[in-house]
């Protein structure tokens, strides 16, 4: 890697490559976990599997990609961030492709739920609080910005274009193409990201010149770093206020939203294209609201940040059964005010973790955090499928979940208040 910063020849740090390295395996995992809602109808025409069968996959894959948070965070302090991304994409891109010959339900939860929901939560948030948090000292509510709107950048990217080849395609095609955009990263991997900035003879990113060139590497066992970050974390009220709400962020997102929005645009007459292309408007305007929350949470308090995103996000979801009554301007609405706030409450969450508990335990802490926000992503993807099984409907899941939202904006205003920061304990 020293040829690729001899390349750059010191005209901007190294870590800025790192962003954007890491920005493009995000982007193909998020095109990965998109893929699943393009599927849901043709799935259900081909085989006659009812969405609530595919939602049982899917939350099963979203319940992984949060659980394997804690451990990939822990593991990249151990092993290394290139090997064990390295062995992620390997198996994402392996069991994509392998999804092509799938003929029974069970097939697509083994290899949909456990094998990809696996693999993509090691490529997840808790991969870029660790390169944040090892490459900058500055800007990184910014960074951490940009790498969180690269999930919406994947929307865009992959959606639409997902949705057209199945409409015309078929399914089969669209798992072999994003088998292949997995694949496509694994070199850049390999060849481009160091694992720190010790390794380029750097200092992350704002570090005064004077600081000490260090290489923090531990031999602790993954297992052991998880869970005992997690018995550290788990005694303080802040731990189960970031748990909680994000929980709530993501039964709000990837769980209902995510997941259900093109079939519930198929139920008011609209095709998987322009169902898919309105998930892709959301993720353009995400793209800007994400990076500019990181941007704000350098700046601004985080929990007011948080109070008024869960606020308006709630107050989004509950207006969207309503939105496809109003003639032109009903969804492009939703779009924009949901889409700006999609992500953003990720940039500050993150600082609030790294404020209470310090730089070398916020992204496991963090890891667990996307836990709580995957659980809950699953726990909608299935409940949702399930009420509009039974009531032919998505309207009371959009009401719940929007009430939930509520709930979470109360909730974060109490976050590291009343309590001393278990970083300032430590130290």
């Amino acid at each position: 890697m020293n040829w690729a910063a001899k390349l750059i020849g010191g005209r901007f740090h190294y870590g800025w490559l790192t962003v954007a390295v890491v920005f493009l395996v995000l982007l193909a995992a998020a095109g990965t976990r998109a893929t699943p809602s393009v599927m849901m109808v043709p799935l259900e025409h081909q085989f006659g599997w009812s969405r609530a069968t595919v939602s049982l996959a899917i939350s099963v894959n979203i319940a992984l990609y949060g659980l394997m948070g804690p451990f990939a965070a822990a593991a990249m302090q151990r092993f290394g961030v290139r090997p064990t991304l390295l062995v992620a994409l390997a198996t994402m891109a392996g069991g994509v492709a392998l999804s092509s010959l799938m003929t029974h339900p069970w097939q697509m939860v083994l290899i949909w739920g456990v094998m990809v929901g696996g693999s993509t939560g090691v490529a997840a948030l808790s991969l870029s609080a660790t390169v944040v948090t090892r490459w900058f000292t500055t800007h990184r509510g910014l960074v951490m910005g940009i790498l969180t709107a690269s999930s919406a950048t994947g929307q865009l990217v992959f959606l639409p274009m997902l949705a057209a080849i199945a409409e015309h395609h078929g399914w089969k095609p669209v798992v072999l193409v994003v088998a292949g955009a997995a694949a496509i990263v694994l070199p850049l991997v390999a060849f481009l990201l160091p694992e720190r900035p010790a390794d380029m003879a750097l200092r992350p990113y704002g570090e005064p010149a004077d600081a000490p060139v260090a290489s923090n590497v531990t031999k602790q066992n993954p297992l052991a770093i998880a869970f005992g970050t997690l018995s550290m974390a788990s005694k303080t009220r802040d731990f189960w206020l970031l748990f909680f709400s994000f929980f709530i962020c993501g039964a709000s997102t990837n769980g209902y939203v995510g997941t259900h929005l093109i079939a519930m645009c198929g139920d008011y007459g609209m095709t998987e294209v322009q169902g898919a292309s309105l998930l892709a408007a959301m993720g353009i305007f995400d793209l800007f609201g994400t990076t500019l929350s990181g941007w704000l949470s350098d700046r601004f308090n985080s929990r007011v940040l948080l109070f008024w995103y869960y606020g308006l996000r709630g107050l989004s979801l509950m207006y969207l059964p309503h939105a496809f009554g109003i003639d032109f301007f009903g969804l492009p609405i939703f779009a924009v005010f949901y889409g700006l706030d999609w992500i953003a409450t990720v940039p500050p969450t993150v600082r609030l973790a790294t404020d209470v508990y310090g730089k070398e335990s916020a992204p496991v802490v963090f890891g667990w955090v996307v836990a709580g926000h995957q659980l809950g992503a699953a726990f909608a993807a299935l409940g949702a499928g399930m009420l509009r099984a039974s009531l032919g409907s998505y309207t009371v899941a959009s009401m719940i979940s929007g009430g939930l939202c509520l709930v979470a904006a109360v909730i974060v205003l109490r976050i590291n208040r009343g309590e001393r920061p278990v970083a300032a304990q430590a130290a």
